[in-house]
């Protein structure tokens, strides 16, 4: 089966089933394998950065080895067998249908005037304390984590999907989750963690940039403002500190006509992220839905063009090789 049938099947699945929280995730195992190896690889090697750097490489090639090892033996034994092993772990990478049900969830218990079940359920999807934020704040937090997540929770997995296959997707993966392990700036992870926090910035950095315009269009196919959109992605995009993160989230704000970032609290102490958008009017609830909204149109729009691109990609190789011949 070609390649872009099996991210369609893939996609589509995601659309269809989330993930079934019974199933070992093999993100979740990647997070677990990275752990563990801290600690050996620290003492073998003093050097906090060098170890880092170590930690990551041991994790990719182990990830890229057994992902192409499980689609070939599966392959070996039957061609449809190596279709439904790569299907099934393209699908684990993608992740729209989790994101769009922990806003749901967040926004039912809005409607439900209960803001403690918000606080809580919006607390699965930031790392910012919540126990005390108000509505508008919990919807700031949910569509800002919503915002955030559509680039490496959808449209890079789909990006190194297109590039590489289920391993380029997996490998992708392993990136993501070596930075959510040791991407942090703490006394622990400053060094150790250098490599991971920057081959994530680097993985990110075209999806992120191809993202940004595709909301733009989704906006305009959902009634949305795309030449506001567009705006504020270019003046306010490069604002927060991540290189990457702040591009979709300014494109979301723009789209929605609302302000986002401000001030955060983590661990009680206070952050303030940069403001992107403008407050063309005040958050509401049913923000939550439109920014969902704009995560999926985004998200079939990216699959149509990423895939597209590579139709026409393969099309045009034909085409030289023939002529060439």
């Amino acid at each position: 089966m070609r390649l872009e049938y099996q991210i369609l099947a893939a996609f589509a699945l995601d659309l269809l089933l989330g993930d079934p929280r019974w199933l070992p995730h093999p993100v979740k195992l990647i997070g677990r394998f990275a752990a563990a190896l801290e600690s050996p690889v620290r003492r073998l090697v003093p050097n906090a950065r060098l170890a880092g750097v170590l930690v990551v490489a041991l994790v990719l090639v182990v990830t890229g080895a057994l992902t192409f090892g499980l689609i070939r033996g599966a392959a070996a034994l039957c061609p449809a067998a190596g279709d439904i092993v790569s299907i099934l772990l393209l699908y684990t990478t993608f992740a729209a249908r989790d994101l769009a049900r922990h806003a749901n969830a967040v926004y039912g218990a809005l409607c439900a005037n209960d803001l403690p079940e918000a606080r809580r359920r919006v607390s699965m999807m930031v790392g910012r304390d919540t126990a005390t934020l108000d509505e508008r704040e919990i919807v700031r937090a949910t569509v800002e984590s919503v915002a955030e997540s559509l680039v490496d929770g959808v449209t890079a997995p789909l990006f190194f999907a297109v590039l590489g296959g289920p391993v380029g997707a997996m490998l992708y993966k392993a990136v993501n989750t070596l930075d959510s392990t040791f991407g942090y700036k703490d006394e622990r992870y400053i060094q150790f963690g250098w490599a991971s926090a920057r081959l994530d910035d680097a993985a990110n950095y075209l999806p992120a940039r191809l993202t940004a315009p595709l909301v733009a269009v989704a906006a305009a196919l959902l009634g949305h403002d795309a030449l506001r959109s567009l705006r504020i992605w270019l003046r306010d995009g490069r604002k927060h500190a991540s290189p990457n993160a702040g591009l979709s989230e300014a494109a979301v704000a723009g789209a929605l006509g609302v302000q986002l970032g401000g001030l955060n609290f983590y661990g009680g102490e206070p952050a303030e992220h940069p403001r992107m958008g403008d407050p063309v009017r005040p958050l509401e609830r049913r923000d939550i839905r439109r920014a969902n909204a704009l995560m999926l149109a985004t998200a079939a729009l990216a699959l149509l063009v990423f895939n597209g691109a590579r139709v026409a990609a393969l099309e045009l190789s034909r085409f030289c090789c023939g002529g060439h011949a």
